[in-house]
């Protein structure tokens, strides 16, 4: 799966000098002259959801630029893509912005036939806001002697009706995992869209689900408590909050990597100077110590780029995600 060192690499570089100056001054955020108006962040999640989180966690950071705050605007639905529309719709003055998945850039062109925006056009990359691990969790509908992902292919191949996963939607990380995951598996198992990753840890808890795919933040707590079983986590190492827990590449799946990250985005039409004043404004926040230490806590890393930085991340993602979809033929209507 993705492997962009060397991009990432630069990317690191990037945020790890930024994250230093800035950390320096990062009270100035708050006292600076504040701009008229209020601050709208697009979410593309719902209530509780990891985009919501990050969005909020920023939002508290970013609300003393503006005379009127910040407030989130969760704008649920087609994997992002409701989200990016109401993005589109809005002014390029600099009071609105993006919070989403960076499959809304690197992945959508490439899996759906017709999108509704052109990600060159009316995405304007402002900064990363955070990077995370997946992990794949069974519920009560699949048995305790299930402990390993070949227990549990072995599983799927003798109940090919129970055999279903969930993910936040068509398109997102989650769904592509899994469909990478079972198809080096050689296993059929039905995805299951939802809006968000809540609604889906209810019914992976309440049996109507077999398997999940989500953000670990999102399954750590019902992990510890046994309400669901993490049986693998998608980065190229043990993730550090959940050690225990052995990795695709650790159970015999070494090209099952991948990590999601979620990104700043403006309207296309918003002018170079305003793109970078808020991106400063987000690398600030970034180096705050709360924000660090709550999204830590959910399971995320904070990392905030430059706008370059991340323009050429996306586009070696765009790269690898044009490649392996010609090789799956993963499509979405």
């Amino acid at each position: 799966m993705y492997h962009p060192n060397r991009s990432r690499r630069a990317f690191l570089r990037h945020s790890t000098t930024l994250t230093a100056l800035l950390a320096l001054g990062g009270h100035r955020l708050a006292t600076a002259q504040p701009i008229a108006g209020s601050l709208r962040i697009l979410c593309s999640g719902p209530a509780g959801s990891i985009p919501d989180i990050i969005a909020r966690r920023y939002a508290e950071q970013l609300a003393g630029r503006f005379a009127g705050g910040a407030v989130v605007d969760n704008r649920v639905g087609a994997a992002g893509q409701i989200a990016v529309g109401a993005l589109k719709q809005a002014s390029p003055d600099g009071t609105t912005i993006l919070l989403a998945q960076g499959a809304i850039a690197t992945v959508y062109p490439y899996l759906y036939a017709k999108l509704a925006y052109d990600p060159a056009v009316d995405l304007k990359p402002v900064s990363m806001a955070v990077e995370t691990t997946l992990g794949l969790a069974v519920g009560p509908g699949v048995p305790d002697s299930v402990v390993t992902l070949r227990d549990l292919v072995d599983w799927t191949r003798r109940n090919p009706a129970l055999a279903n996963y969930g993910s936040p939607g068509i398109g997102t990380l989650p769904h592509l995992l899994g469909a990478v995951f079972f198809r080096e598996a050689q296993v059929e198992s039905q995805h299951v869209a939802y809006q968000g990753g809540p609604p889906a840890i209810v019914d992976l808890m309440g049996g109507r689900l077999s398997m999940l795919i989500l953000p670990e933040g999102l399954l750590r707590q019902h992990h510890a408590t046994g309400k669901l079983r993490v049986l693998a986590t998608s980065g190229a190492t043990r993730s550090a909050y959940m050690p225990e827990v052995a990795t695709f590449v650790e159970q015999g799946f070494p090209d099952v990597v991948m990590r999601e990250w979620f990104a700043f985005f403006m309207p296309g039409g918003t002018s170079a100077q305003v793109v970078e004043t808020t991106s400063q404004s987000i690398r600030q926040s970034a180096a705050h110590r709360p924000l660090i230490a709550t999204l830590g806590e959910a399971g995320m890393v904070a990392g905030a780029s430059t706008p370059t930085a991340l323009a050429d991340r996306i586009a070696v993602e765009q790269r690898y995600w044009q490649k392996v979809m010609r090789t799956t033929g993963i499509r979405a209507e």
